[in-house]
């Protein structure tokens, strides 16, 4: 009997525990679909209970109401989804109902008949006045001729007008089908994520959503079906009522405050300028200076030493394939240019990136600048850098800055936020002091995330060198701009290539270096 008490107590007790489960899944589902919340609770235990790819389920509110059900009910995704579908399908009406279609072909057909009977007049004046006028008939023949086909193609246009709204009427059908299949699972998705955020995910059908889902509807619509439905549309449809003098105002503007920086700061632009010329000089020294049989060696070493024998061989290759063209000077002074980019970026974007990775506060403020940095159109922020720095290679450094800098700040600081809090409270346990901390613990376990992020550094900086080039930024970008200016295809590819490999180089060699580092 203990047995038997035993095997039936869990048994009535994990039937009581599913009732009770269920009775506060349904209370839970009213909560949150509100109005018509029964149907909805039905609904949810069918998809939950489904095993098909499509749940036996048909919301016929949302089959009726199409993307303004979705929108009632707060799902957004839904919503802009169909109206953008349906929206075709409202097009394909209105041209197949009142659509001018084979207008433009009718009016092209009137205005050559027209111009056909200026030709005729022509040659009958021209035979009136005993003149040969077979020229002018032969033109008069050839337009009504153009005339006649222009008239066909608007006949058949117009034949397809019931086909298109057929067409229209049968993607409307089929996409509020789709919604009224579609409606419940997408509202059961939603209650999925308001279970776990109750106070971020919409609930019920509020006012303020239907009001907006309502006034989307009318505002995209009708203004869309008209447009491409209606012969002479309104001009403000198709073209936004700029004023023309709010651009040349604001251009004029524009190059006032800039011109006034440049000469207000000149001094201070000057400095920058020497502070990176001078980078740029001991670089430029170490790689053009140096015999080219002394700079190849110690290249080659470097990629052996770094990432073993397969590398030096690719690197001996490229520097051979350099040299042998001619391209090794203007090669030398292109990785000049993207080693003093590169050295002011990790200068620079490695204390910035460890201060942000610190302060939630400042990587906040940085955010921003550093999206601005990295996605604003390299041309654009060239035509500041000329303002306030002029032209050539320092110029062309500091535009590589804005753009190579951002990844070695962003990898930096995520370096820094990954160090676990465990191993920094331990060590500060042991006493070690801050600086301590951030030289031993921090930058150490930071240090892979620090390496990728000059990686990608150096790879942007590379990525830059044609563009420097249009301010007059020497080295192999050089060549293909003039490659460009004279559709010279053959010195183009060749100077690409010689770009790719000491692309390729300094990315192996880097990336090499950094696998062996890891497994050390």
């Amino acid at each position: 009997m203990a047995v038997t008490d035993m095997g039936t107590v869990p048994q009535s007790s994990s039937v009581s525990d599913i009732e009770v489960d269920r009775a506060e899944l349904d209370a839970s589902i009213k909560d949150f679909a509100g109005p018509n919340a029964d149907y909805y609770a039905k609904a949810f235990h069918t998809i939950h209970d489904s095993t098909g790819a499509i749940p036996k389920v048909f919301n016929w509110a949302a089959a009726l109401a199409g993307p303004f059900w979705a929108g009632a009910r707060g799902i957004w995704g839904m919503f802009w989804a169909f109206i953008i579908l349906e929206i075709i399908a409202f097009v394909q009406i209105g041209r197949g109902t009142w659509g001018e279609l084979g207008a433009t072909e009718l009016a092209r057909a009137e205005g050559q008949e027209a111009r056909a009977q200026q030709f005729f007049q022509q040659s009958a004046d021209a035979i009136a006045a005993g003149e040969d006028g077979s020229r002018l008939q032969t033109l008069g023949e050839n337009l009504m001729r153009a005339a006649e086909r222009s008239r066909e193609t608007a006949a058949a246009a117009a034949a397809d007008a019931q086909m298109i709204l057929l067409s229209g009427i049968a993607l409307l059908l089929l996409l509020r089908v789709i919604q009224g299949v579609w409606g419940n699972v997408a509202y059961e998705k939603q209650y999925s994520r308001w279970r776990v955020e109750p106070d971020a995910v919409p609930s019920g059908m509020q006012l303020k959503n239907i009001a907006l889902g309502i006034a989307l509807g009318i505002v995209i619509i009708p203004l869309t079906v008209y447009r491409f439905t209606v012969e002479g549309v309104i001009d403000w449809l198709t073209e936004f009522p700029a004023n023309p003098d709010h651009y040349s105002d604001s251009a004029r503007w524009l190059e006032a405050v800039i011109d006034d920086a440049a000469r207000n700061g000149a001094g201070a632009f000057d400095g920058i300028v020497l502070a990176v010329r001078r980078v740029l000089d001991t670089i430029s020294v170490a790689l053009i200076g140096t015999p080219w049989p002394v700079v190849m060696t110690v290249i080659i070493v470097v990629g052996w030493r770094a990432a073993g024998p397969r590398v030096a061989i690719f690197t001996a290759a490229a520097l051979a394939y350099i040299a042998l063209l001619g391209y090794w000077e203007i090669a030398m002074e292109t990785v000049a240019l993207v080693g003093a980019a590169v050295v002011l970026c990790v200068v620079i974007g490695i204390p910035l990136g460890i201060w942000f990775g610190k302060s939630k506060r400042a990587y906040g403020f940085a955010e921003p600048v550093l999206d601005l940095m990295q996605t604003l159109p390299a041309f654009v922020y060239l035509i500041p850098i000329i303002a306030f720095f002029g032209t050539g290679n320092p110029p062309g450094i500091l535009a590589t800055i804005i753009f190579g800098m951002p990844p070695v700040i962003r990898l930096t600081a995520l370096g820094m936020r990954g160090v676990p809090d465990s191993i920094k409270e331990a060590a500060t346990a042991f006493g070690a002091t801050r600086w301590q901390l951030l030289k031993d613990v921090e930058l150490p376990l930071a240090l892979p995330s620090i390496m990728t992020g000059v990686n990608q550094t150096i790879l942007m900086c590379l990525s830059m060198v044609v563009i420097i080039s249009l301010i007059g930024g020497g080295g192999l970008g050089q060549v293909i701009l003039e490659a460009l200016q004279f559709a010279a295809k053959g010195p183009g590819l060749l100077g690409g290539f010689a770009i790719l490999f000491v692309a390729m180089v300094i990315d192996r060699i880097v990336q090499g270096a950094f696998r062996r580092a890891d497994q050390r």
